[in-house]
């Protein structure tokens, strides 16, 4: 696993940071167990943010087969996305999600299922920014 991470100062003297993982994942055929990609976060403080940004790169043949969740360091899952695109190639995009309820430490998991037969695909990338 490939984790580095960038510094971007704020407004206000606060500011943010992205974490990345652009280690390849495997998504194997119609499995409703998944695959995560982790990105552990250490040596902040307080909660994450009510407009964290996390940016998704996942090469797929059917975008539609996919359900792509954000799971928390304490367990509570996100959903991103549940199989929408029908037959479009991939999934590339940065969705806003209010974590301001989640301690910002801990190990953030990216979790793709496919759910149906005869396309794969690949966790390329992501990244989440708090």
């Amino acid at each position: 696993m490939s984790i580095t991470g960038s510094y971007t100062a704020g407004g206000g003297g606060g500011g943010t940071q992205t974490y990345t993982n652009t280690t390849d994942v495997s998504i194997p055929d119609n499995n409703s167990t998944g695959v995560t990609s982790t990105i552990a976060v250490s040596g902040r403080t307080g909660n994450a943010p009510s407009t964290t940004a996390v940016a998704v790169n996942i090469v797929h043949t059917y975008s539609g087969d996919l359900v792509v969740e954000l799971v928390a360091p304490d367990g509570t899952v996100y959903t991103l996305s549940n199989r929408v695109g029908g037959s479009a190639d991939n999934i590339v995009k940065t969705y806003t999600v209010n974590l301001s309820s989640e301690a910002i430490n801990g190990s953030w998991k990216l979790r793709a299922k496919d759910r149906a037969a005869t396309d794969t695909g690949y966790i390329n990338s992501w990244s989440i920014t708090m």
